[in-house]
């Protein structure tokens, strides 16, 4: 399927949104395009580090969002535990 990953900052006085990075891929289902976004933030080029990454379907549905304090960038799996 196609996706859109779009990485961006969040400013917390009023929740506004900023796109700082955004690149389209193709992924066999939800957990391909995970770590399509993992690898994405590790390698892409941004003027920023993002706070925040949503992932969209080729309809513009989104079928991933996540604030990145939650991802452990080292083993590249979604869970609880902020980033040290």
């Amino acid at each position: 399927m196609k996706i859109v990953i779009a990485f961006y900052r969040i400013r917390d006085a009023d929740d506004a949104h900023a796109i700082v990075g955004r690149e389209t891929a193709e992924a066999a289902d939800l957990d391909e395009a995970i770590e399509i976004a993992l690898e994405l933030l590790r390698t892409l080029d941004m003027p920023q580090r993002p706070d925040a990454v949503t992932t969209t379907d080729g309809d513009g549905s989104t079928i991933h969002s996540s604030r990145l304090d939650t991802i452990d960038l080292m083993k590249g799996h979604h869970h609880e535990r902020p980033l040290q």
